[in-house]
């Protein structure tokens, strides 16, 4: 079977269908585990869209824990409650006003958004195509066991 060219999965025998079923179920637990991982992150930028939101002038000067790590958190003083640090990624800081963060917190949401949809779409179609090819390799099998019955 060449790679890029079409084929038609009910001129393959049961051994090679057994080998696409395969290579389908790895593909489906990648593109699963994809979506998962970008529910997470979305799910991680809407808390940041909470916590700036919660980031206000009538809070200066109040104590609040600044995280310093997934775990660990100090006390601190919050002093210019108009500017917040973003992280951009790859370890880079941005110092930028809230409603900035919130701007680039509520675009990185957007962006997963519609990588999420794209994602679902391509999982429903490579689940279709492995229901199609199961069927397939039902019939065969069923067609296999008439045959031995028979003769």
């Amino acid at each position: 079977m060449s790679q890029g060219q079409p084929v038609n999965v009910s001129d393959l025998d049961v051994a090679q269908l057994s080998d696409v079923r395969k290579q389908l179920e790895e593909e489906l637990n990648h593109l699963t585990n994809s979506f998962a991982q970008l529910k997470q992150a979305q799910a991680k930028f809407k808390a940041c869209i909470e916590n700036v939101a919660e980031v206000k002038p009538a809070n200066r000067g109040k104590t609040i824990l600044v995280p310093l790590t997934n775990s660990l958190y100090v006390p601190g003083k919050l002093s210019n409650p108009e500017y917040v640090i973003v992280d951009v990624g790859t370890g880079y800081f941005v110092q930028k006003t809230r409603a900035q963060a919130l701007k680039h917190y509520t675009e990185k949401v957007e962006y997963i958004r519609t990588n999420l949809d794209t994602l679902e779409e391509t999982i429903s179609k490579k689940r279709e195509n492995m229901n199609y090819l199961i069927n397939v390799m039902q019939s065969k099998l069923q067609a296999q066991a008439q045959a031995a019955t028979k003769g």
